[in-house]
């Protein structure tokens, strides 16, 4: 996936009519993102397109509108709703209550055992979701994350790379000092992530963070 890290320009985009359908084999999942009142409108917008365009695209997208949002951006999230309806499921809370808060109450409403994070503002290639789901089909794994390619202003300008640990063990070694995954790349089991506590504002900015560390010493496996 990519990230962006300073503002494009640019408008809504052309959006597909419709997605192809993804390999049968490989199973359901939930996407859960949360969106406040600061994005930029095109950056959600481009967001949601690539989403929406994965080659083993979701039935069951969790949105999470993080207190009121500007007319812009709830106008790209009702150009969605009228293209994909059933598929996007918009949760909106009267206040900004933070990340934490909102992906919490946005997991307990994700249809599927397994959950994909994405964040407004950032971009996923388009077999990221297949390439993960392969892994938890292959691997006995609780957590799949991903590299990160940081960019300015367009995709094709990349400055930045961001490249964790990619086994357990040199997971679990990394996390004692840093953020052992790319949280905007994450894609997790639910229950898990549950009944190690789910997401909090415990430590604001460090949500992804301390729930990592609260799920590894609770026995759940990385990759």
């Amino acid at each position: 996936m990519y990230d962006k890290t300073e503002p494009a320009d640019g408008g809504l985009g052309d959006i597909v009519l419709e997605a192809e359908e993804g390999a049968p084999h490989l199973p359901s999942y939930s996407v859960l993102m949360s969106v406040y009142a600061k994005e930029t409108p095109a950056y959600l917008a481009d967001s949601l397109k690539s989403i929406f365009e994965q080659t083993h695209p979701t039935d069951d997208f969790v949105l999470v509108c993080d207190g009121p949002l500007t007319p812009q951006l709830d106008a790209v999230i009702k150009r969605w709703q009228k293209l994909f309806k059933e598929r996007m499921n918009v949760i909106r809370l009267k206040e900004n209550g933070g990340l934490g808060k909102a992906l919490a109450i946005g997991l307990k409403e994700c249809s599927h055992e397994l959950v994909a994070r994405m964040d407004s503002d950032d971009i996923s290639l388009p077999d990221r979701m297949e390439r993960e789901l392969h892994i938890f089909r292959e691997k006995p794994v609780d957590i799949v994350s991903g590299t990160i390619l940081e960019f300015i202003g367009d995709p094709s300008h990349i400055v930045g790379e961001r490249r964790l640990p990619e086994t357990a063990v040199e997971i679990t070694a990394f996390s004692r000092k840093r953020n052992p995954f790319n949280h905007p790349a994450v894609m997790f089991r639910k229950e898990k992530v549950i009944a190690s506590g789910s997401y909090d504002e415990t430590f604001h900015l460090f949500e992804d963070y301390y729930l990592w560390v609260r799920m590894l010493k609770n026995g759940c496996s990385g990759y």
